[in-house]
């Protein structure tokens, strides 16, 4: 693959990195998550104003820079290496692709501009916590079980009513940044019951009814929200026919992941080096430890890691449809190569002083969010078809029922060495059915 970057996205990088060394190191990380915002608003609207970071990947009609996902992943790489606590990724990677692809113009117009000016951050909230399936990262988001669905569960939108306005009811939880974005992007069943379909709605903080809490969350630069909308006044993300949200929201997970990737690699390569810095210095027996063979065959593994997933992730942003897999790799090679650095500094490298801890939980926290990792992959092979035609799960209440029977009418097969379920194994011509075994 020809991973050569422009003069220009490589100043990007460039401009970026020594921005954060100076502002935002290590020691400027407690102070920023102590805020209400959970990160530092004065860098943020530093790195929008002169920057212009949230309109990396916005066309220039609405104030943006006119790039691609390409220099918004080489961006979140130099974030993801310096850990910054920001609404970079909510916003410009998860709300503002999906206002760009469903708003109607009036929509676009007001909205986009805010958001690339960095006066208006926003937040996805969908119902059930489970982010990555409801961007089809880690499983099929258009059944809608996701998102609740039927009578119940989920989050309902009523209506409309005077003016054409919804009121939605129901309960987000594990919303990234959502305790502080000003504006939400919501998943909601509007249509009544049996015909319910999940469509997107925009609420702005200010409204009356959305009640909005912080969680603790293991990772404390990824603020995480639960948000509670009891008849809170909504308005319709495109128009009213619109069919395909699921569509919409998996093609903006796809380019999500791959800028998740790149600053998963970002994470992981900002712990390889200052492990690789420290065991430079550490001295035992007489001589620094990175001098040990067995120290420098665990780092130049972990190096080969990290390299790989940063090639996997570059990939990734110009072919957006690799990027599950992308993501699945980096976030493996960010777990590993943390959990590694906290290792290989030894006792202080637990410490609650010590920075090697944040990107431990960074990396954890990432993965518990947009993972976990074999999930990505087994769904991406799924897609590519890897498993033959009858790759689709069974319907609800079916189980394995034994060997093949030409006469049970309600039987289908899976082929050979297929693992179905808790970790279970049939072979060909195996045979599942309503009922017991």
């Amino acid at each position: 693959m020809d991973a050569a970057f422009t003069a220009e996205q490589h100043e990007i990088r460039r401009t970026l990195r020594e921005l954060l060394a100076r502002s935002a190191g290590p020691d400027t990380i407690p102070a920023a998550v102590s805020t209400a915002e959970g990160y530092d608003p004065a860098l943020w609207r530093r790195l929008a104003g002169e920057l212009g970071l949230p309109g990396l990947a916005l066309a220039e009609e609405y104030g943006g820079a006119g790039c691609t996902a390409t220099e918004l992943a080489l961006a979140c790489e130099e974030t993801g290496r310096a850990l910054l606590p920001s609404p970079l990724l909510a916003t410009a990677a998860l709300a503002a692709p999906l206002i760009a692809a469903l708003g109607t113009p009036d929509q676009r117009a007001a909205l986009l501009p805010r958001i690339a000016e960095g006066t208006l951050t926003a937040a996805l909230a969908v119902p059930g916590g489970s982010l990555a399936t409801a961007l089809g990262l880690t499983g099929d988001n258009r059944d809608g079980t996701w998102a609740g669905g039927g009578r119940a569960g989920g989050i309902q939108a009523r209506g409309p009513g005077e003016g054409g306005g919804r009121r939605l009811y129901g309960e987000a939880d594990r919303v990234l940044d959502g305790h502080s974005a000003g504006l939400l992007l919501v998943a909601a069943h509007a249509g009544g019951y049996p015909r319910s379909r999940t469509l997107l709605f925009l609420v702005d903080s200010d409204a009356a009814g959305p009640a909005r809490t912080r969680l603790t969350s293991l990772d404390e630069t990824r603020p995480l929200a639960r948000v509670e909308l009891r008849d809170t006044p909504a308005e319709l993300l495109g128009a009213d026919d619109t069919d395909d949200i699921a569509g919409a929201l998996a093609a903006a997970g796809r380019t999500a992941a791959a800028i998740l990737a790149a600053e998963a690699v970002g994470t992981a390569a900002g712990a390889l080096e200052r492990t690789v810095a420290y065991v430079k210095e550490r001295e035992q027996f007489g001589r620094a430890v990175g001098s040990f063979q067995a120290v420098k065959h665990r780092l130049a593994d972990l190096y080969v890691r990290v390299e790989a997933a940063r090639s996997a992730a570059y990939h990734a942003a110009r072919e957006p449809d690799a990027g599950p897999l992308a993501l699945a790799q980096a976030l493996e090679a960010a777990r590993i190569t943390t959990g590694e650095a906290v290792q290989l500094h030894g006792g202080i490298g637990f410490t609650w002083e010590h920075e090697a801890h944040r990107y431990l939980k960074r990396a954890a926290g990432d993965e518990l969010l947009f993972g976990p990792v074999h999930r990505l992959r087994d769904h991406a092979a799924r897609r590519a078809g890897l498993f033959g035609a009858a790759e689709a799960s069974p319907p609800e209440g079916v189980t394995p029922y034994g060997p093949a029977a030409a006469s049970s009418p309600s039987g289908f097969t899976r082929p050979a060495g297929v693992t179905y379920g808790a970790g279970d194994t049939y072979g060909a011509g195996d045979t599942y059915r309503t009922g017991v075994r």
